[in-house]
């Protein structure tokens, strides 16, 4: 297998409601590639303006993404690495777009057959024709961000009332929100790398809704691995949670977020294509059932960093030549 090795670049913080968890994703991320011998170098994001100077000066030669949300989930950072010739991992600046953007996402899946929970959209304007828009929609309803994380601003909504508040908070996070109807059953996720299944575990937070709090307080959720269904059953949900990952282009690790019913039904909930990197993330805890360790994960995950954009491209001028960090692709033996 071919290694990339050199200066890698651990990039965290950022800007969105989730800088503190990829905080401890990155700081995670870097110990755990400095125990098998990389030349790390944490480079701690703030600010969207100094994201290209604070990467431009580390000097490296690829970025492993520990980014979550808003400007490192999203395509943008993953833009400004493919600019800079910098390689990186996860998804490319297209699948890294439409799987944050909830509305593409579920456009997406219909194209391509990915069973996913009806819905609607609705911005400040709905609010004052609600009830005819959301009609017989029915409740309970879920209420999200268009283009957020880890479940920032998530609301479930039970009447009219509800419904209008839930909009009203999520509209704090973005411009428009993504009504969804509640399905319940057994939340399963996923994990993927390199398009292939890593296996899946099932989520059963105590308050019922898999929310920030539930997600991030200890002792909240309940995990088990692996997910309480029939061999086969499983086998059908890990499929269709590569359909999914498929369908929006992603590559490198990813994580889909499934409900399976009663009803012998699946739906695809979302694709994350920067999960979290905490030791007790979901990702490492499945990785940790497939015989891996949270080490030989990040070393893997690095393994398939790369540019998702022409790989030939020749500097317009010397300016660009002097700002940018010379990138290299190195191989150790494996």
């Amino acid at each position: 297998m071919k290694k990339i090795g050199g200066r890698i670049g651990v990039l965290m913080g950022g800007a969105s409601a989730e800088r503190e968890v990829s905080l401890r994703s990155g700081d995670g991320v870097a110990q755990a590639l400095e125990s098998l011998g990389h030349e790390v170098v944490r480079i701690v994001l703030d600010r969207p303006e100094t994201f290209a100077e604070a990467i431009v000066k580390a000097r490296i030669d690829v970025a492993f993404l520990a980014l979550h949300g808003r400007y490192g989930e999203d395509g943008c950072v993953q833009g400004l690495l493919e600019l800079l010739r910098i390689p990186y991992t996860g998804s490319s600046v297209l699948a890294s777009a439409l799987a944050m953007d909830k509305l593409k996402a579920k456009e997406l899946f219909r194209l391509h057959n990915v069973p996913t929970p009806p819905y609607f959209v609705a911005d400040e304007s709905t609010l004052e024709g609600l009830a005819e828009t959301h009609e017989s929609f029915g409740f309970p309803a879920v209420v999200k961000p268009r283009r957020e994380g880890s479940s920032v601003g998530l609301a479930i909504a039970k009447d009219l009332p509800e419904l209008a508040a839930g909009i009203r908070s999520a509209l704090d996070h973005d411009d428009s929100v993504l009504v969804e109807r509640f399905v319940k059953g057994m939340e399963v996720h996923v994990a993927l790398l390199g398009g292939r299944v890593l296996g899946a575990i099932e989520v059963c937070p105590k308050s019922g809704v898999y929310d920030y709090a539930s997600k991030y307080t200890p002792g909240a959720t309940e995990y088990v691995a692996p997910p309480r269904l029939p061999t086969t059953r499983l086998r059908g949900v890990m499929n269709l949670a590569e359909r999914a990952a498929k369908a929006l282009g992603c590559t490198g690790a990813c994580r889909v977020d499934l409900l399976v019913t009663e009803g012998e039904n699946e739906y695809v909930l979302e694709v994350n294509t920067l999960p979290g990197m905490t030791r007790t993330s979901l990702l490492p805890k499945i990785a940790e059932q497939a015989g891996i360790d949270y080490p030989t994960l990040c070393d893997l995950i690095l393994d398939q960093a790369r540019l998702h954009g022409p790989q030939e491209v020749a500097p317009s001028s010397a300016v660009r030549v002097a700002a940018e960090p010379k990138v290299t692709r190195v191989r150790r033996a494996g």
